[in-house]
């Protein structure tokens, strides 16, 4: 778990202060930390933390399928909604009916893939 941080006016929770969504690009999130993530519609896609796309208790984890090679057309993928949970967390309507994943603010920012998060030199 990441810890939050300090300021020098205190404690500073992993919250976010802003968040920007695109159905059709993904999420940008303006951290009370001042950290700025943002995150393709693929990359949440991918990295969805549901029990069946993560494999929890001891499943094999199933990612999703894009496309088939029979497959003539493959839809663009796309945000249907975005709702709170609670004051921790969001979820998010996929239009391949996929809406069982619940990201928490500590999660989002735990796969954050920004250089200052990953520790690489871009």
């Amino acid at each position: 778990m990441m810890p939050a941080s300090h300021s020098a006016t205190g404690f500073v929770p992993l919250e976010p202060e802003h968040i920007a969504v695109s159905k059709s690009k993904g999420i940008k999130i303006d951290w009370k930390d001042s950290h700025r993530s943002e995150y393709s519609l693929r990359y949440l896609r991918d990295h969805c933390p549901c029990a069946t796309c993560s494999g929890a208790h001891g499943t094999e984890p199933v990612k999703p399928e894009y496309a088939t090679p029979f497959q003539m057309y493959k839809p663009t993928l796309k945000m249907l909604g975005v709702e709170p949970v609670g004051n921790y967390a969001i979820r998010i309507q996929w239009n391949d009916g996929h809406d069982t994943g619940i990201f928490s603010w500590e999660y989002l920012r735990r796969i954050c893939d920004c250089p200052e998060c990953t520790g690489e030199v871009r």
